[in-house]
């Protein structure tokens, strides 16, 4: 019933990830019961949503999905059975004094707390652009490929011209993860294009807005964003699409075409952007399988040319700039949420 899409050449994965930051400590302000979490992670892995996303930076995550692999292989099932993702994050402090052994720590770091030999795909950021040594730390992470300690990189929230130079400088690059939703449009100016050229597949996060394109907010006021990092940060994307009103219009138009569906507003939404030029996945937020069954009716149907036109409406891309603009402007809204020095914290 899940769909499976090839990345790079070595192994395939769900056309669902999920997505790792909701159990970082860093998002969250409840302790996690990690047993019961780790318990629906199996489940999840049962359903065969067997693809999972985290970061170097996500506290804790890495180590909880190594003891979901734990857990699995306890039950009987092989490693193989299970993808996870990971990122090279390095600190934004950091980045001018970055070198070869930085980089190889932070691997073997990722490593140990994944408990596994090789990582499956390692997703590398540059916080500033203007800082140099981006290309030279892309490669020594392509030369930990090569020694075996990483099976596939990418990148997460890169600009197109930025992109371009990793891959003018010939650093194997199997996927971009990248935020991709209703609301949020960006990558459609310029990095789908550039991803097709190169046969760079988009990962693609933000998918719901951390949940406010869900059935949950339709016909409802402005919501407290306190105490979630995902609504703080999706809430300021609602507003550059153009606001409250406007998002509500565009519910309207998703809830319409779910009913002729018998699905929920967050399956179409997803719907929408596996359907996009490029896309070989949305990443999904799964603190537990609690959505288990609705996030499985994704894959039950599939959205006409007609439909797909009737979600943009001639909205065109309303949020401004490249895909990682917003977020980089110095004491903007985007970036002040942002913490940019997590790796050796």
């Amino acid at each position: 019933m899940v769909e499976r899409f090839e990345i790079g050449s070595e192994y395939s994965a769900a056309r669902i990830i999920n997505g790792g930051w909701q159990l970082s400590a860093g998002h969250r302000n409840e302790t996690l019961d990690r047993k019961e979490v780790v318990a629906g992670l199996v489940r999840l892995v049962r359903s065969g949503l067997t693809t999972f996303d985290c970061a170097d930076i996500y506290t804790g995550v890495e180590e909880l999905f190594g003891e979901l692999r734990v857990a699995w292989r306890a039950e009987g099932g092989s490693d193989s059975a299970i993808q996870v993702h990971t990122k090279f994050v390095p600190d934004r402090a950091a980045l001018a004094s970055i070198d070869r052994a930085y980089v190889t720590r932070i691997i073997d770091r990722s490593l140990r707390r994944l408990g596994v030999e090789r990582l499956d795909l390692v997703q590398f950021h540059w916080w500033e652009y203007e800082v140099p040594g981006m290309v030279e730390v892309a490669g020594m992470l392509a030369d930990l490929q090569a020694g075996g300690k990483i099976r596939s990189i990418g990148v997460t929230n890169f600009n197109a011209p930025e992109l371009s130079k990793l891959f003018e400088a010939g650093i194997p690059l199997v996927s971009a993860q990248v935020q991709y939703s209703l609301l949020d449009r960006r990558p459609e100016r310029a990095l789908v294009e550039l991803c097709q050229t190169h046969g760079t597949q988009l990962l693609c996060y933000g998918s719901l807005a951390g949940g406010f394109l869900t059935d949950r907010y339709l016909g409802k006021g402005d919501p407290d964003q306190a105490g979630n990092r995902s609504l703080t940060k999706y809430r300021l994307i609602v507003e550059e699409y153009g606001g409250w009103e406007a998002f509500q219009s565009l519910l309207e138009r998703v809830r319409s075409i779910a009913s002729d569906h018998g699905v929920s507003i967050a399956n179409v939404a997803a719907r929408y952007v596996l359907q996009k030029d490029q896309v070989g996945a949305v990443i999904i937020g799964a603190r537990d399988d609690r959505h288990l069954a609705d996030t499985l009716r994704t894959f039950t149907f599939s959205l006409s040319r007609d439909e797909m036109a009737q979600l943009e409406a001639g909205d065109g891309i309303r949020v401004a700039g490249d895909c990682f603009d917003l977020e980089r402007v110095p004491d903007g809204p985007h970036l002040r949420i942002m913490k940019t020095n997590l790796n050796d914290e």
